[in-house]
């Protein structure tokens, strides 16, 4: 008997199940519910067995040939075809879901080698999981990463698409290295989004404004002295917040290695302006601690620079605290920092910009910002220019206090004053 899809349709239940077979064991079941299984039937050491290809009508005809033919083979090579069926089953079922890659990801690579690995969890499981978390990862094509990106893209996020490609591709080769996956669905996958490149520094009227307008603003008082030291110093974000009081020594601040983005020990000058802005250390540890009274840590990263976009586009409210929207529908929203879009980053960039502009060695503004030398320099020059960023940091405190108080600058820069002399 050769079986067709007529033939198969056609076929009625009765009482008790019934087979009808085509050549070599590839049968039909059909039960008197009339549920109709399409099955392969073959002797193994000595024992009839049984193994399930699937249901008609779900699977055709045409897919249930070809199913018993894989299994046909096997059989004729001497292997059990359903005892392998079963052990791919069991084996899919055990496989990582993206919920338990990312665990892994962040466990084994994220802890292990970057010190914001803090920062792939929160996104991950913001923007991953719920969306893929109980799929299997080996399930996962380049479409639905796409479908992701786009999905954030719409929401009015396209920053955080760009960065959520970033991390999710490097999860998925992660588990192709691990050998968890054979291949990475982000192959071929582009932002979605232009990478905006990293240029923004404020002017003297933006940075005039921000210093006034921060206690204007919706933010806590240490994320308000959080991003005026930054701009002070020229240190980073992360940084900053995690400062503590044993790290400071009078004028210096000792970054320690554990906690400096390029794993070197990094020492900045604290001018009076700084001093006044981290205030009193005696009894404390974190100086910017967690708004959480009973967690002794510092506040997260991601804080500021949540506080400084809220700050930016702060929701209206009418008088019982309800949203207004525009005659286009869309939230009413109000400025309270009076500059444009900004991150916390850049205020180390524009005090890095200005230490340059006062005419600030390259050599000095890389020691004050503890970037890593290059080259031969990294190995034979070990001076750290402790003097020369105390100079520079004292007179861009001079400067940026001229900038505040909106008092024109008499200040001569050092390649000028050393030209007159």
């Amino acid at each position: 008997m050769k079986f067709t899809d007529i033939y198969i349709k056609n076929l009625k239940p009765e009482p008790t199940k019934y087979y009808k077979r085509e050549a070599h064991g590839f049968a039909i079941k059909v039960w008197p519910s009339g549920v109709k299984t399409w099955v392969y039937i073959y002797t193994f050491e000595s024992k009839r067995k049984e193994m399930r290809l699937g249901e008609y009508p779900a699977m055709k005809l045409a897919d249930a040939r070809t199913k018993y033919n894989e299994a046909y083979e096997l059989h004729k090579n001497g292997r059990d075809p359903g005892a392998e069926e079963r052990q791919q089953k069991e084996e899919r079922r055990l496989a990582d879901n993206i919920e338990d890659l990312v665990k892994e990801y962040i466990k084994k690579h994220a802890k292990v080698n970057k010190r914001s690995w803090k920062n792939d969890e929160r996104l991950l499981n913001k923007e991953v999981v719920p969306i893929w978390g109980d799929r299997k990862a080996e399930d996962i094509r380049k479409r639905d990463v796409v479908l992701l990106l786009e999905g954030i893209v719409e929401r009015g996020s396209p920053a955080m698409s760009n960065q959520t490609l970033k991390i999710v591709r490097k999860m998925f080769n992660f588990a192709v290295e691990r050998d968890i996956l054979q291949h990475t669905p982000c192959t071929g996958v582009k932002a979605l989004a232009p990478n905006n490149s990293r240029e923004r520094t404020l002017n003297e009227a933006e940075i005039k404004a921000l210093w006034a307008n921060l206690d204007a603003g919706i933010i806590s008082d240490e994320i308000k002295r959080a991003l005026k030291l930054i701009l002070v110093t020229a240190q980073r974000p992360g940084e900053v917040i995690g400062m503590r009081a044993v790290e400071i020594d009078k004028r210096w601040w000792t970054i320690p290695s554990e906690r400096a983005k390029n794993g070197r020990a990094h020492r900045v000058y604290l001018t009076n302006l700084a001093v006044s802005l981290i205030g009193d250390t005696k009894g404390k540890d974190f100086l910017f601690p967690c708004p959480h009274k009973k967690k002794i840590k510092q506040i997260e990263a991601h804080a500021v620079g949540v506080a400084v976009r809220r700050n930016l586009a702060l929701p209206v409210t009418d008088k019982n605290g309800k949203p207004l929207f525009d005659a286009d529908g869309n939230p009413v929203t109000e400025n309270k920092l009076d500059i444009e879009q900004f991150t916390p980053h850049d205020l180390r960039r524009t005090a890095a910009t200005f230490l340059a502009k006062m005419g600030n060695m390259d050599e000095v503004i890389d020691a004050v910002l503890n970037r890593a030398k290059q080259g031969v320099i990294k190995v034979y020059n070990q001076y750290r220019y402790d003097a020369e960023k105390l100079k520079a940091l004292e007179a861009w405190e001079r400067k940026l206090n001229s900038i505040i108080a909106g008092t024109t600058s008499n200040l001569v820069s050092i390649a000028k004053r050393k030209k007159s002399e």
